[in-house]
């Protein structure tokens, strides 16, 4: 397992040719079916996002900026799903543990940059929703397609730009000892766990990563949706505050599903090391899992328009048949 030997402190340091994954600790023996709930999990998650890119392409009336916006949640969160596919059902399917060296960095690196991403994108619907709302009858010449796609293209850029320094990092640091991992996945807060080198510009590095993509996004949500309410509560109308307000539903739902679980990992990695390995096992899957699991579902059920598009699509496609 070792590919790179020195010596570090009187210890062996190397690069590990692979790293051991571990599925959900205290259920070993029920991995078949634990692996059809992924399977399952996996299937929604793709029809569900699939559908939602595939009714806003061809459906002419949901070509606004709310839906080009969903189209870009909707794209990350199958951008995660798929980081993370090969080595959950590898486990849970086929008894695969281990992982190469450069196949989990790319993991991490393509795992944590698409829920970057997806922070982005969230802050960018906000915007969205507070044109929407403050300036109605400017909406879509304020939020133009090239405005729309450079928000697009910005925030890939952060995201990428900010996760190849932790990448590097990590690569060069010295490994000694075990090279287990907790999760079905590789995470940079496990990873950083196990290298004997001085991992103080990993963590101050992961530290402004986070201040300035999870943190900065989630104040200046909260800052757009003050604007909001402030805007809503000059509305006279009681039946228009409604209306507004009912437009924002689905994107804080989007919002809870997303920074809940990921707060709550954040917490329990920092603080909650004494707690069972199954309850942070758990909270790691539905900090991946759930957003792209309830979101599609989310914004079929509550926004008429992707629902009427759905119903098209399904029923265009039954006539056909």
């Amino acid at each position: 397992m070792k590919s790179r030997h020195d010596v570090f402190n009187g210890s062996t340091e190397f690069t590990p040719a692979a790293f051991t994954l571990v599925g959900i600790p205290g259920l070993e023996a029920e991995h078949l079916w634990i692996s059809i709930l992924f399977c399952l999990m996996y299937s929604i998650i793709f029809l569900g996002n699939g559908i939602i890119l595939h009714v806003i392409r061809i459906d002419l009336a949901l070509h606004q900026p709310m839906y080009y916006f969903l189209a870009m949640l909707a794209f990350v969160e199958l951008g995660v799903s798929a980081s993370t596919m090969p080595t959950v059902l590898g486990i849970f399917l086929f008894g695969i543990n281990d992982i190469s060296f450069g196949s989990c960095l790319l993991q991490m690196f393509s795992m944590h940059s698409f829920t970057l991403m997806e922070s982005g994108v969230l802050l960018a619907m906000s915007v969205d929703r507070f044109v929407a709302i403050y300036s109605p009858l400017h909406y879509t010449t304020i939020l133009t397609i090239p405005r729309i796609t450079a928000m697009g293209v910005a925030i890939a850029l952060r995201s990428v730009m900010l996760m190849l320094p932790l990448l590097f990092l990590l690569k060069r640091l010295p490994f000694c000892g075990h090279n287990s991992l907790t999760h079905s996945f590789c995470l940079h807060s496990d990873l950083i766990k196990l290298p004997c080198g001085d991992t103080r510009p990993n963590s101050i590095l992961g530290l402004f990563v986070i201040t300035s993509t999870f943190v900065l996004d989630s104040l200046l949500i909260v800052v757009s949706y003050v604007l909001i309410l402030h805007t809503v509560l000059e509305i006279v109308s009681g039946a228009g505050r409604w209306r507004a307000l009912n437009t924002c539903v689905s994107h804080i739902c989007a919002v809870l599903v997303y920074y809940v679980p990921m707060i709550s990992l954040s917490l329990m990695h920092r603080f909650g090391r004494h707690l069972p390995p199954l309850l942070q096992t758990l909270m790691a899957n539905a900090y991946l899992f759930f957003p792209p699991l309830v979101n599609p579902i989310v914004y079929s059920i509550k926004t008429k328009e992707i629902r009427n598009s759905v119903v098209r699509t399904l029923c265009r496609k039954k006539s056909e048949i």
